[in-house]
């Protein structure tokens, strides 16, 4: 809803990615003067140096935040929906367990294509503009000031009412609020990394079965597939740093290759394999945490700026378009008071951020392959039931979980000793895609 209060208040937004871009078209459309300050060059127009394109899962969650901006069409058009999980084997069996009934499915979208969609749509309102190449040097925002790198490397000082940071679990604003009296912070990387790899089309279609999330579990690492629009699978591999480490050359890609994921091999092709691990080096994996997430009325972080979580619950994109889509209904509660939004935003969304964190980080310890008795994941999945009806995550985000415990009985026996057991974490782990495909909430049609 937009208000005339808004008018002529200006916003600074730090980082145009996709909750910095989401935010804006939501205080676009409250008509505030929105400025958003991007790094980076404009991707719409330049390569990207990363290589490989990266996919996300959409839950309910974010795609009622993309709807409430009306782009929920759009993005979901340029979607594979993924209707079961296939687990792959050691031996080169398949087996297919659906998400729910036939017409449940997540959807695995492109992150630079949702972002670039998202750029525009910011740019459509003609009370917001988005400066790409500039980087936040300083930000003083008791002052309403931030001071911003342009291309140029001149600083400048620009005034605002509101400073919004999303610029990510690194976040530049978050470490000038850390200077703070009682703003309260942690973060810790986890053992295992990530890299991303393809899988190309074959003959012009899709090498293996499009609808699906392929998962390969091995142990204490995992390997998974994400179909895309071009019929090529964006796959990620999810091991130990200290494993990574020991793969020097390219024989020692296609030997433990050929020990852990043969039938991807003949997929991905040699020669594209032995290239493409070494294009990039494997990827951390941080969870970050802190309180409050407000400064006054003069300053808010949302997304991975207030609470990067590792990937193992698959809600990090869509908490943080969750954010946005709740600071907009607290906007419409409080009439765009910021003196009174910003602390009632901290106060509602800070225990919902950490649990999913906790609950994420709880899936990573847990590392699911392990013998667990079935009964006890049944249990345990009724005691995280119970948990989200209690509203840790409304909207009953959790019915992927139902059939999760069927995927131990495809995992390699592991000895007793490795059993982990911790009170509410259930057979959950790696099978979960650093995204959040496997954990992510089927929707019906």
């Amino acid at each position: 809803m937009a208000s005339s209060d808004a008018q002529g208040q200006r916003v600074a937004v730090i980082g145009g990615g996709l909750v910095g871009a989401l935010n804006a078209c939501f205080l676009a459309k409250r008509n505030f003067q929105v400025d958003v300050y991007e790094a980076r060059e404009d991707i719409r127009v330049a390569e990207f140096t990363r290589g490989r394109s990266i996919n996300l899962a959409l839950s309910y969650r974010g795609r009622q935040a993309l709807k409430a901006i009306g782009l929920e069409d759009q993005v979901v058009s340029k979607g594979v929906p993924m209707r079961a999980r296939m687990i792959h084997s050691l031996s080169g069996k398949k087996s297919a367990i659906p998400y729910g009934n036939k017409s449940q499915y997540i959807l695995s979208i492109s992150r630079e294509k949702l972002n670039k969609d998202l750029l525009t749509a910011v740019e459509s309102y003609p009370n917001a503009k988005v400066h790409f190449g500039h980087k936040l040097w300083k930000c003083r925002p008791e002052e309403g000031v931030v001071t911003v790198l342009g291309p140029d490397q001149v600083p400048r000082d620009v005034t605002c009412d509101l400073i919004v940071g999303c610029d990510g679990a690194y976040s530049t604003v978050r470490a000038h609020l850390m200077k703070k009296p009682r703003f309260d912070y942690s973060q810790q990387y986890i053992p295992h990394g990530y890299m991303e790899l393809t899988i190309p089309p074959k003959n012009g279609e899709y090498a293996m079965e499009p609808n699906f999330l392929h998962i390969w579990p091995r142990n204490a690492f995992m390997m998974i597939a994400l179909p895309n629009m071009d019929k090529s699978f964006t796959c990620t591999l999810f091991m130990p740093f200290e494993e990574f480490e020991k793969l020097l050359t390219s024989d020692d890609v296609l030997d433990f290759f050929q020990r852990n994921f043969p039938d991807a091999i003949p997929l991905m092709g040699e020669q594209a394999l032995m290239r493409d691990f070494f294009l990039l080096p494997a990827q951390p994996m941080i969870s970050v945490k802190c309180s409050p997430f407000h400064l006054k009325s003069h300053c808010v972080l949302m997304g991975d700026a207030a609470h990067a979580i590792v990937p193992f619950f698959g809600q990090g994109m869509n908490a943080g378009f969750e954010d946005c889509l709740v600071f907009d209904e607290l906007m419409d509660k409080f009439n765009n008071n910021l003196s009174m939004c910003l602390p009632e935003f901290s106060r509602f969304r800070i225990p919902d951020d950490h649990a999913i964190s906790d609950l994420s980080m709880y899936n990573y310890i847990e590392v699911a392959f392990t013998r667990i008795r079935y009964h006890e994941a049944v249990q345990r999945w009724h005691w995280q039931k119970k948990v989200i009806n209690k509203g840790l995550f409304g909207l009953g985000s959790l019915i992927a979980i139902g059939s999760a415990y069927l995927l131990v009985q495809h995992m390699p026996p592991r000895p007793l000793g490795f059993l982990r057991r911790l009170p509410w974490t259930g057979t959950t782990g790696y099978w979960n895609r650093s995204i959040g495909d496997f954990w992510q909430v089927p929707w019906s049609h």
